[in-house]
Order: C-alpha cells, then structure tokens, then sequence
C-alpha cells in the first residue's frame, strides 16, 4: 500500500469507490520510476496513461522551434496527465519533462475508463476534473494578461513556496515570461 498512500486519499476523498473498486483499480496501476531530464509527454501524441505523480517534480511546458514556455510545476502528489486529451483520446499541444527522479503511478487509459463505467463514477470524475482544469486556466489566463510579473512571483511567493524552493530559477523565469536577470531584480526588490 505504501506507494499508493497519497492516491488512495485522493480517492477516498474525490471520488469514492467501495473498497473492492479502490483494491480493483490500485490493480491496474503500475510504479514508473524516471531519471532527471525524462520526457513524460510529447506534443502530438496522445496521453495514454492516467499519470499520478507520486514523488519528485515535473515541468509542464509549450514548444516550439526557438523557445520553451513553462506553464505548470508539479511538485505535490497529484495528476500529472494532460486531462483533456486523455478523457478525449486526442493528441496534446504539451510536453512534460522530470526536472529530479519521480516516481509515478500510472494507469492505462482502457482499463481506467473500464473501471470507472463499472463503478458508475466515471462522468462524475472527468466532469469535475474538466472543471478544476477549466478553472487553473482560467486563472491562469486572467493573471499572465492582468498582473506583471512582480505580483506573479509575490503569488508564488505566498501560494507556491515549494515552487521557489524547488525548481530551477531559470524554469520560473520562463513560466513567469521574463529573463533569468529580471527574475533575479524582482527577488531583490521583494526581500
């Protein structure tokens, strides 16, 4: 049970299945162990695993030819997967990479879908996880276009510590969309 502690408590709080659903689906979920600098998720393929993060850290980010963009961290136990194209099994615009070695508890996308009618909470689970998607990009989108990248790195600051504790400085530079140098002024002008 040890490495799917934090998940059975996701579980046992979101989306409650009768313990003969957790012990069925904790069947079908296998442990991944990734090194640093792994690529989890290509842009134009499909998400065809339903991905936990169960230890480490993940950067989620857009690319193309000259220029990354981050846009999400995951550092907390907690999906990992691009939502939207694995419940739509199209293919994702995002790529993922481990910035330290995960381990991940994986699902393949049949067998959760499988489960998840079985038990009747399927359409209950991708309803609500469309709308906690929905609502980080959302919020998302309305700080990146109203607020300058001094108060977003204050929220982080507040909101996201393990953030400013964990991750590379120049990923942060990126996902808050200023140079390495300007980040650099802004935690001066802060402390």
């Amino acid at each position: 049970m040890t490495p799917f502690l934090e998940i059975y408590k996701f579980f046992e709080t979101e989306f409650p299945l009768n313990q003969h659903g957790i012990d069925e689906l904790f069947s079908l979920f296998k442990v991944e162990k990734h090194t640093k600098g792994t690529i989890l998720l290509l842009e134009n393929s499909k998400e065809k695993k339903l991905r936990f993060l169960n230890n480490g850290i993940v950067r989620e980010y857009y690319a193309s030819e000259d220029k990354e963009v981050n846009i999400n961290f995951y550092v907390k136990p907690q999906f990992i997967s691009d939502l939207l194209t694995f419940s739509q099994n199209t293919a994702t615009k995002k790529n993922q990479e481990t910035l330290t070695s995960v381990e991940i508890l994986s699902i393949e996308r049949q067998p959760f879908f499988d489960l998840l009618e079985k038990y009747q909470c399927g359409k209950t689970f991708v309803e609500a996880s469309f709308q906690k998607l929905l609502k980080q990009k959302e919020r998302l989108e309305f700080n990146r276009t109203t607020k300058s990248p001094e108060e977003l790195y204050n929220e982080l600051f507040i909101y996201k510590p393990e953030w400013i504790q964990n991750i590379p400085q120049y990923h942060l530079a990126s996902y808050l969309n200023v140079t390495p140098e300007t980040l650099s002024r802004i935690k001066k002008r802060i402390s």
